[in-house]
């Protein structure tokens, strides 16, 4: 093979040398290079140039050094619209502090990595909880009051179940005593956690990359949520300072990603594209069928523009998938041109297009608990939508709580809580809905990710509420697919193994 007319590569095809000698200048002798930790404009910008020269990557983290990165991605990333550049570079940003709430918004990223405080191995009964802005006065004091007794009804109930697990579940003479006691704390904290609430707080931790965080600050700044707003402008500010952790203090800082910070401004497109929506099915929706949903239905759409308008009308409703669906089958296709151009109404040049026009083959529409919701959103293969809260749909109870005696105090906790939110406006009134009311989710995958999210989440380590829905997603395949469905190894939700985590 030759370059310029030069023989790159002299190997002898018969020899045993698996690193043959290189003689051309675009190939060095060390075929595999290391780079340590950058800040981040500044690999996007080395790693851009080592596509777009012959150098070696030494070569261009030497130009990059003398040459200014904030100037190149104004170039190519924002006027040229080179958007891959971006992925480019990686950060490491931590959220504190923050509600339940905000950070299920922070995670609802397809290109994400991080880990959320985990409501199993953590004691929240003296956490506390976050206030938010939206709610002040009588309403503040009421959104209190009701937070309170969810967490003193967590504490006694996470109390109860775990004097039942012990009593149950005596200690296997080949395990020791702390690993006993930790595997049943944890299944006890399962149990109580159904009486957690949006508006405790956590820590969420991510890595991801500067064009991630950008669609993050921008989705922030949109959001209905006062709390998630303010951290959209928080995590621009603090990609244009210095990092505030550092792994060597003596060295050499810098802003984090000073010129992504400046051109993150709100994501009006969703914004706009939303509230559109919602009045267009205000206006053209027939009365809601009432037909009740089961917690999990499958569907996999055949018609695909029937299968985007009803996944577009989704959010914005509160009917279950397949109704809007078989409406959408129904409609004229001038009808369904419509719905795009009302979604697609305010899209500018920098607008990606919406989630909505994405999917998978199938479609899974759940009526869950929100607890459950919050460890299955985290499934990156798959696109996800959610209609607003509302706590309309009730609330599940977990055997246990009845079991233990504990049912009055877990069901007086609930109704407070929910009387309390029907009374608050929203969306302040959301961060008071528990982990365990039930609320509707739409996840669009193919096969294999249907398969994964079965076969994992349906394992005796899991926690019990997605473990039931996991065996419902085999399930369901199986009904709609039996070639298919007969392939996914489940578990089913009555083998248990509650000394395992």
């Amino acid at each position: 093979m030759g370059i310029n007319g030069e023989d790159s590569v002299r190997v002898d095809a018969l020899d045993s040398d698996p690193h043959p000698v290189y003689d051309n200048f675009l190939t060095p002798t060390k075929r595999v290079i290391t780079v340590a930790p950058m800040p981040p404009e500044k690999s996007a910008y080395a790693l851009a140039r080592y596509s777009r020269s012959p150098d070696s990557i030494r070569d261009s983290i030497a130009w990059v050094r003398s040459h200014d990165s904030q100037k190149f991605l104004e170039s190519f990333y924002f006027q040229y619209g080179h958007a891959s550049i971006a992925d480019l570079g990686h950060t490491v940003i931590c959220f504190e502090g923050i509600s339940e709430l905000a950070a299920t918004e922070i995670e609802a990223e397809p290109l994400w990595d991080g880990q959320a405080k985990s409501s199993r191995y953590q004691d929240f009964s003296r956490a506390g909880f976050i206030h938010p802005p939206e709610l002040e006065g009588a309403g503040l004091e009421a959104y209190r009051a009701a937070g309170e007794a969810l967490l003193a009804a967590y504490g006694e109930v996470n109390r109860v179940a775990l004097d039942l697990l012990a009593e149950r579940l005596p200690r296997p003479e080949e395990m020791k005593p702390e690993a006993y006691r930790r595997n049943l704390a944890a299944r006890a904290f399962d149990v109580a956690r159904y009486l957690l609430f949006w508006g405790v707080p956590t820590n969420v931790g991510q890595v991801a990359s500067i064009r991630t965080v950008e669609k993050q600050i921008r989705r922030f700044k949109a959001s209905e949520y006062a709390e998630v707003r303010q951290l959209g402008e928080e995590l621009a500010q603090a990609c244009a300072a210095e990092p505030d952790c550092q792994w060597d203090p003596q060295a050499v800082s810098e802003p984090l990603a000073p010129t992504l910070a400046r051109h993150a401004e709100p994501d009006e497109h969703a914004l706009r594209s939303r509230s559109d929506l919602k009045r267009w099915a205000e206006q053209n929706l027939p009365s809601v069928a009432g037909a009740p949903a089961p917690r999990v239905d499958l569907v996999k759409p055949v018609d695909t523009a029937a299968d985007i308008a009803a996944t577009l009308l989704y959010p914005v409703t509160t009917r279950p998938f397949r109704e809007l669906y078989e409406l959408a089958r129904g409609w004229s296709s001038a009808q369904r041109a419509e719905v795009f151009d009302v979604a697609l109404g305010s899209r500018t040049r920098r607008d990606e297009i919406l989630a909505g026009f994405r999917g998978g083959l199938y479609a899974y529409d759940f009526v869950i608990d929100i607890g459950a919701y919050r460890d299955l959103q985290r499934h990156r293969r798959c696109q996800k939508f959610r209609q607003a809260y509302c706590g309309n749909l009730g609330f599940d109870t977990p055997a246990l709580v009845t079991e233990a005696g504990a049912a009055g105090v877990f069901t007086t906790a609930m109704d407070q809580a929910f009387r309390a939110m029907h009374r608050l406006p929203a969306p302040g009134a959301h961060y008071l809905l528990p982990f365990g009311a039930r609320s509707r989710f739409l996840f669009k995958m193919d096969f294999a990710e249907a398969e994964y999210i079965s076969r994992l989440r349906s394992g005796v380590k899991g926690h019990f509420s997605y473990r039931e829905i996991a065996w419902e997603m085999k399930c369901r395949m199986e009904q709609l697919e039996p070639e298919l469905g007969r392939l996914i190894e489940a578990t089913p939700p009555w083998v248990e193994d509650p000394l395992r985590r």
